[in-house]
């Protein structure tokens, strides 16, 4: 039997709680990209696992298990997220576990494996890592539906522009503490204190996500199995042309990332960087989130998200060109800059705009979907960059990165409609009351 729902006590629950819900949810963001500041797969791991091996494709295993981790398990859960009333049981249940404790663990094993041998401390720092970020996955659905249930969808933008700035002012900060612990600490005990402060750090985040005050709203789908449910999948696809061609130039734009994990490593190995010096990108990256932020949150409030993603995919291929023609390291910082230009629009949009191309019941599903499909040729991406970049040069890995990427602009601008200006059916639940990251 179908339980009824209470529309009212639900719209009367999120109106009451939503400044507090904005507070916790922006000060995890806070915490959580200062923490991750000390851990960026952009910049400082790779110049970690550059201390062990010279290897392009090593390094590439960095991004090929990030967005491995991060966006092949979505679309295993999305039935399950459909289903539960109280979306935040993944996020800090089950988050606790699957990507809290590994990022915990990681500088103590680290301290205790820095004597031995150099095979052995990397498995166990993929292994970790790997850990993370796969549980990272099975909560990113259950956590991109939860905020799309306590924040209405007027104020989505500015949510997360303003939850993005307030977080880009925390990873600046945590970019110059970076800088100073590479340049102060020596190898590896400066990387073993930028591990440590990351999982104290996302501890806080998780203890502010806690916090979260969302109301139950039980399904009123009928409860399917996982296979019955994937095979339903397809229909999904060919019944929504907007949706599939949105996922088309994702799926292309990905496939552009090949070249994000290899440029503090390339400006690094051509110009003899120090790893000081070269985390010194990281905080013109995180000067370029910050000064996009609050642009993109109220631009996409009042022009729609896909204006928003077009913008950050121009940014990312102008990036792209400055990486093939760089005379200099100073370039980079430019380049980098750009990238944090560039990833803001993705934390921005790339979650939002998937939220208004179907109702609330069927959320997750396209979450699933529009994290896992493109999150296929994520995984492939860095290993494909890793390839070229060992058989052509990094340059060429570059420029083909950058023809890839102008294509991707074009399927988004030319063949995808805005989805906000699509009527929909009415949700169960009205949409109204309906987390990139790069880590």
């Amino acid at each position: 039997m179908t339980e009824t729902i209470d529309h009212d006590a639900i719209r009367a629950h999120i109106q009451k709680n939503y400044r507090w819900n904005f507070l916790v949810n922006t000060l995890d963001e806070a915490y959580y990209s200062l923490g991750m500041s000390f851990f960026s797969t952009a910049i400082v791991l790779p110049l970690f696992v550059s201390h062990f091996t010279s290897s392009p494709l090593a390094i590439g295993l960095i991004a090929f298990l990030g967005w491995a981790g991060t966006l092949l398990p979505p679309l295993f859960v999305a039935n399950r997220v459909e289903r539960a009333p109280i979306k935040k049981i993944f996020p800090v249940g089950v988050g606790f576990f699957a990507e809290l404790l590994p990022m915990l663990l990681l500088a103590p094993a680290i301290y205790l494996l820095s004597d031995s041998r150099a095979g052995l401390t990397l498995a166990v720092f993929f292994f970790l890592f790997a850990w993370a970020n796969f549980g990272d996955g099975v909560i990113l659905v259950g956590w991109e539906d939860m905020i799309a249930k306590i924040i209405p969808t007027e104020k989505r933008g500015r949510f997360f522009g303003i939850t993005n700035f307030v977080g880009g002012l925390t990873g600046l900060a945590g970019a110059l503490a970076v800088t100073w612990v590479l340049d102060m600490l020596p190898f590896p005990l400066a990387y073993i204190f930028c591990f440590g402060a990351a999982g104290v750090l996302s501890f806080i985040a998780w203890l502010f996500a806690a916090l979260t005050r969302e109301p139950a709203v039980p399904s009123q789908k009928p409860p399917v199995s996982q296979l019955a449910y994937l095979r339903s999948l397809p229909g999904v696809l060919r019944r929504d042309q907007n949706f599939r061609m949105y996922l088309i130039s994702q799926i292309i734009f990905a496939l552009s990332g090949m070249a994000t994990g290899f440029l503090a490593v390339y400006s690094v190995q051509r110009w003899g960087l120090t790893d000081a010096k070269a985390s010194g990108f990281l905080i013109a990256m995180q000067a370029g989130l910050m000064a996009a932020n609050l642009l993109l949150g109220f631009l996409s409030d009042r022009k729609g998200h896909k204006l928003s993603l077009e913008i950050c995919f121009g940014f990312n291929l102008l990036a792209l060109v400055l990486a093939v023609i760089a005379q200099g390291p100073l370039w980079f910082y430019v380049i980098f800059f750009l990238r944090g230009v560039a990833d803001s629009g993705l934390a921005i949009s790339g979650v939002a705009i998937v939220y208004e191309f179907t109702n609330a019941e069927n959320r997750p599903t396209y979450l699933g979907l529009a994290n896992t499909i493109p999150g296929l040729h994520m995984v492939i991406a860095p290993l494909l960059g890793g390839w070229l970049a060992g058989a052509a040069g990094y340059p060429a890995m570059f420029a083909i990165s950058t023809l890839i990427g102008v294509v991707s602009w074009g399927l988004l601008h030319y063949t995808v409609r805005e989805p906000r200006l699509k009527t929909i059916s009415p949700p169960t639940v009205p949409i109204s009351y309906a987390r990139i990251n790069e880590k």
